[in-house]
């Protein structure tokens, strides 16, 4: 009798923390971007932007979504590319072009963009620069592959 009142400890004592890794899971997450790594302009395959990843499940306790602030200086550039998830972007400062699937759309603080999945899109920021959110429907950053087009060059 004793084994089993043990087993039914070991068991309750394991469901207690599953439980509470569901709370925990459930509970709300905070990201600044201002203290967020700088990451990326290393490889000129893909442009000159950096990025700040907010919320990605391998680096926050978060699921289902990816957001992160792009970070662009005057003229840089995020080179055309695919991608199989959809894209929300916001802009948040500067100006900037965003063309996707040949067709330039103007990206300024306060106007968002949605790119449908396997679009081609690029862009290129303005003379001041550009800042934008972005948003995918995965619960990592890595889970997106970026596809780059030919270069024209």
């Amino acid at each position: 009798m004793t084994e089993g009142s043990d087993g039914l400890q070991g068991d309750a004592a394991a469901n207690g923390l599953a439980g509470l890794a569901g709370v925990l899971a459930a509970m709300p997450v905070v990201a600044n971007a201002d203290h967020a790594p700088l990451e990326g302009g290393e490889d000129p395959a893909f442009g000159t932007l950096r990025w700040r990843t907010l919320f990605s499940a391998d680096r926050t306790a978060t699921s289902g979504m990816t957001m992160g602030v792009a970070e662009f200086g005057p003229g840089g550039t995020l080179l055309p590319h695919r991608h199989g998830p959809a894209e929300i972007y916001y802009g948040l400062s500067g100006r900037g072009t965003v063309t996707v699937d040949g067709v330039a759309h103007d990206l300024t603080p306060g106007v968002a963009l949605f790119i449908p999945a396997e679009a081609e899109h690029g862009t290129v920021a303005g003379d001041a620069g550009l800042r934008f959110l972005y948003v995918f429907p995965r619960d990592s950053f890595a889970e997106v592959e970026y596809r780059f087009s030919a270069s024209t060059a």
